[in-house]
């Protein structure tokens, strides 16, 4: 025991403390953080892409089976198609700025929805591309009177910090779709979820697809950071053998040098 702690007694010098203080930190974060963090987005990106395919392949059900109250939210069924009959509040709507349709920049367009018999829904009617220096063009009103839309259900976004809503070319605009937000701005009670309309709808502008069924690299990129927190601590160790092994290696070089005399010398001490 005595000799394998001195074998072992170069880890306390600073610079292995350190390394291994890094090592412990980066293994930590490997599978405490990173990991996660891609994982989770791999696991948020497939339920999406499933829900967008189920969307795709189903008929759409009337929003009163979704959202059955004011304050119904369905993030489930997100890009679930519904349709609402109902009308529009055409003097409340709003404007979501700085938002990106096919890699350019456009405003899109929210009015409440009141919906017959049911609750009152954010309704985005689509994209419009702004006018110079970003101002707000001039949009088309929706229709006054009763109609049928059909529209794809979405989740409401969070809100964007340090980005208050502001009053621009007549329309008050925000920074997301939040339907909190929206609510209070138009003083409108509003469900938790909103609707994207579809091509060919009444009061639609500028159609807004769905994402492309993508998973993306989150998936490896989670495995990746796996490998690299089990890879840190072996290859430390490995740093630490070699150490060890050249420590011991160099001390038998140098008892092969020492002659018979210096090895008894050594041992029982020189006499004089």
């Amino acid at each position: 025991m005595p000799e394998r702690r001195a074998r072992l007694a170069f880890l306390l010098r600073p610079g292995w403390i350190a390394l291994i203080l890094v090592v412990i930190a980066f293994t930590y974060l490997c599978f405490m953080v990173l990991a996660p963090w891609q994982l989770g987005k791999n696991t948020r990106t497939s339920r999406e892409n499933h829900q967008i395919e189920t969307s795709l392949n189903t008929a759409p059900v009337p929003l009163k089976t979704l959202l059955p109250q004011q304050d119904s939210s369905a993030p489930a069924e997100q890009w679930r198609r519904v349709t609402a009959t109902g009308h529009y509040l055409p003097d409340l709507q709003v404007v979501a700025r700085l938002r990106a349709i096919e890699g350019d920049q456009a405003f899109e367009v929210l009015a409440p929805f009141v919906v017959d018999d049911g609750p009152t829904v954010l309704v985005d009617r689509g994209y419009v591309l702004p006018e110079p220096v970003s101002h707000v063009p001039p949009i088309a009103p929706p229709p006054q009177d009763t109609v049928t839309i059909t529209a794809r259900l979405r989740d409401s976004e969070p809100l964007v910090h340090d980005k208050e809503p502001f009053t621009r070319d007549g329309f008050q605009q925000v920074y997301s779709i939040n339907t909190q937000q929206v609510s209070v701005l138009t003083k409108v009670p509003l469900a938790g979820s909103y609707l994207q309309l579809v091509e060919n709808q009444p009061g639609g502008l500028g159609v807004i697809g769905v994402p492309h069924l993508d998973a993306g690299p989150f998936l490896s990129y989670g495995i990746q950071w796996i490998s690299f927190g089990i890879l840190a601590p072996i290859g430390l160790g490995y740093f630490a053998y070699s150490e060890i092994r050249a420590r011991h290696q160099a001390k038998e070089q140098t008892e092969a040098q020492m002659t018979v005399e210096e090895k008894l010398a050594d041992r029982y001490g020189r006499q004089r």
